[in-house]
């Protein structure tokens, strides 16, 4: 899967990992994503000041903190947004009852961005298979058909928004080979840090517990690497899973739990 692009978690930077991984090359810097955070701040602030500069309203405005962006690099949903329409895309969200009300099958779309709290991963269709392209997995995740309504079942069931990308795609490598060719994943790609959490012992000073879907595992994380720590406690959790076959188990488990589900869910 060499031809897959897929970049990994730096800091915070999960907004452009997300686009970059989606449009499948290194398209936006976090300069250009905070270029249209400063963008949205400033029309945010023209609209505030059209009710007088002098309003408590106003003042009040001016002394937040931007919410499309933070030093640690978050960008928000308005940012993403306004990124992928200089490209012509649009999001839908998946989420909505009016969109699950169309009952589409989620294999004929294109793509998903996935958000939970401010962390965002993109999974994508590349020729006619479907990969979890998350910056916190050390490589690209084969997504089968079968499976795919059922993954994002389960996000949905975890917390997390999901959103539809409608509209084309850049052209990439990696789509025009998968036209052509299938690819077979034997190993599911890890999360970062997990090869080193699995191989170091107790005697470390920095060992905990980190909890993924992929497991619970006793290890070792790089105390000074806070942002990826924090990017790395917001992935998804609670289910030990070793082949697709128990995904499949659970995920239909989950799906008995609420209507939402049985909305996302088709034959």
């Amino acid at each position: 899967m060499e031809a897959i692009f897929h970049e990994k978690q730096e800091g915070s930077l999960c907004a452009q990992h997300c686009l970059n991984n989606l449009l499948q090359g290194e398209y936006f810097t976090p300069v250009d994503l905070s270029s249209i955070a400063q963008q949205l701040d400033e029309e945010e602030r023209m609209r505030m000041a059209e009710g007088g500069v002098q309003s408590e309203e106003y003042r009040t405005f001016l002394e937040q903190p931007s919410g499309n962006m933070d030093d640690s690099g978050f960008f928000s949903i308005q940012v993403i947004s306004n990124a992928l329409g200089v490209w012509g895309l649009e999001l839908i969200l998946f989420n909505s009852r009016e969109y699950q009300r169309l009952m589409i099958n989620p294999v004929n779309e294109k793509a998903f961005i996935c958000n939970y709290k401010e962390h965002w991963f993109t999974v994508r269709k590349l020729g006619h298979q479907w990969f979890n392209l998350n910056s916190l997995l050390t490589g690209p995740e084969l997504i089968s058909d079968t499976y795919l309504a059922l993954f994002l079942a389960q996000l949905q069931q975890e917390g997390y928004s999901i959103f539809v990308i409608r509209g084309n795609l850049p052209e990439c490598e990696a789509d025009q080979l998968l036209q052509i060719m299938r690819v077979e994943q034997h190993h599911r790609p890890k999360l970062i840090g997990e090869d080193e959490a699995q191989t170091s012992g107790p005697r470390n000073m920095g060992q905990h517990v980190v909890e993924t879907r992929y497991g619970v595992q006793d290890g070792v994380i790089n105390e000074d690497d806070d942002e990826l720590k924090k990017a790395l406690a917001l992935s998804r959790q609670d289910i030990d899973v070793e082949d697709e076959e128990a995904d499949l188990r659970r995920a239909i488990q989950l799906s008995m739990q609420g209507d939402v589900v049985k909305h996302v869910i088709t034959q």
